[in-house]
């Protein structure tokens, strides 16, 4: 479900002075909280403008994924990590182990393209030349075209 930002702020200010909002219909009381008490986490790391919708994704370079995955490795817990750096711990966790099964060359993207449905036609760099009736027949239906 998405929530507005004004929403997710008024939640984290009730949530600051010990209250919680009534849960939205069509998600349990457990599973709410929980969200706003993520949020709250967001907050303290990065500030109130981290629960506003992001227009576009950050594309991450291999060697921001690399210092990330080494943070891990070190012993940094995978939540506190993707908070810090506002990005879903999933995502943080699938170039982990992206790194320890193809190591550096796992982090960088592969390229996905659709496939096309109709295969590129390949030009013929070398027409066939043509026969001598055929020369004929151009060089009259150029002339009737003249006029």
């Amino acid at each position: 479900m998405r929530y507005s930002f004004e929403f997710k702020v008024k939640c984290v200010e009730m949530y600051e002075r010990g209250e919680y909002p009534e849960t939205p219909n069509g998600i349990t009381t457990r599973k709410f909280k929980d969200t706003i008490r993520k949020w709250k986490r967001m907050v303290d790391s990065l500030g109130v403008s981290v629960l506003r919708h992001k227009t576009k994704n950050k594309k991450w370079n291999p060697e921001e994924k690399l210092v990330l995955v080494s943070k891990i490795l070190a012993g940094y817990s995978y939540n506190s990590v993707a908070l810090d750096n506002g990005i879903n711990y999933r995502t943080l966790y699938k170039w982990v182990q992206k790194y320890k099964e193809k190591g550096y060359n796992g982090l960088v993207d592969e390229k996905k393209e659709r496939p096309r449905k109709v295969p590129i036609m390949k030009e013929n760099s070398s027409p066939k030349p043509l026969k001598e009736s055929e020369r004929e027949e151009l060089i009259r239906l150029r002339a009737e075209n003249k006029f």
